[in-house]
C-alpha cells in the first residue's frame, strides 16, 4: 500500500469514527454531568479525524507533523472520555468496548507516525 492509500483510508477510517462517536454522544443521558461529557467527547472524537485532513493538506512537514500530533492528542482524549463514560456505566460496556479499541488503535497509529517524523 502506498502513502496516498493510506492517507484516504486513514481519513476515511477517522471520519468514520467521528460519525461512531456523534452516535455514542447523543446516547449518553440527559444530565448535567453528561452533557459536558457529551460536548467534550464531541469535539475530541471528530477532531482527529479533521487534523488528520489538515496535515494532509499541510504546507510543510513541520505543519504536518503538527497536525499530527494533534489529532494524537485528541485521540487521547477521546480515550480518556471514553473511559470516564465506561466509569459511570452510562452506556453498557459491550457497546463501548469497540469504541474503546478503535480508539486505541487511532491511537496507536498516530503516535507511531509522530514518532516517525
Amino acid at each position: 500500500m502506498n502513502n496516498k492509500t493510506f492517507a484516504r483510508q486513514l481519513e476515511q477510517r477517522t471520519r468514520q469514527f467521528g460519525i461512531t462517536i456523534l452516535k455514542l454522544s447523543s446516547s449518553l443521558p440527559n444530565t448535567v454531568e453528561a452533557r459536558v461529557i457529551k460536548n467534550q467527547i464531541t469535539k475530541s472524537g471528530t477532531s482527529i479525524g479533521a487534523n488528520y485532513r489538515e496535515a494532509n493538506r499541510s504546507r510543510s512537514k513541520k505543519d504536518f507533523k503538527n497536525k499530527i500530533k494533534i489529532s494524537e492528542s485528541e485521540a487521547s482524549e477521546t480515550e480518556y472520555w471514553i473511559e470516564i463514560i465506561n466509569d459511570m456505566n452510562w452506556i453498557a460496556k459491550e457497546k463501548l468496548k469497540p469504541v474503546f479499541k478503535e480508539t486505541r488503535e487511532l491511537l496507536a497509529l498516530f503516535t507511531s507516525i509522530a514518532n516517525k517524523l
